[in-house]
């Protein structure tokens, strides 16, 4: 004797209707979802980008005055004294910084846009939809 109503099996329920409109905001959801993880990513490198800046600063600083250093800029090193590189590596922090702070609001300004559609979706489907994100 079989279960109709096991756990694994799929019920649809035909109180539960989509309408052209609904379905559009859950692909809205959907590719909001996708650009906040690709922000999160470019957060977490340009962090890591600044972590070596910083390591590089801190190195440099044990360096006598007078050294040549080789600073990559574009495709080719020059090189340049202690003092220059220093804030080369400055203004390339601050410009990283910055970067990282529009990406944040930009990020937060995504977040906010999906919780209004996360509240209009569980609102008329409730437990009919899913849209929290898979946990790592």
């Amino acid at each position: 004797m079989t279960s109709t109503n096991s756990k694994g099996t799929f019920q649809p329920d035909s109180d539960v209707h989509i309408t052209y409109e609904d379905q559009q905001k859950i692909n809205r959801f959907a590719r909001l979802n996708a650009k906040l993880e690709d922000f999160k990513d470019e957060i977490k490198t340009k962090e890591n980008d600044l972590k070596n800046i910083e390591d590089a600063c801190d190195e440099i600083a044990l360096f006598d005055d007078d050294e040549q250093i080789p600073y990559l800029v574009g495709e080719v090193f020059i090189f340049q004294n202690v003092e220059k590189t220093q804030k080369c590596l400055e203004e390339t922090k601050n410009k990283i910084d910055e970067e990282i702070k529009h990406l944040k609001l930009k990020s937060s300004e995504v977040k906010e846009t999906m919780s209004d559609l996360k509240s209009y979706l569980y609102g008329k489907f409730g437990s009919h939809i899913n849209l929290e994100a898979d946990e790592e």
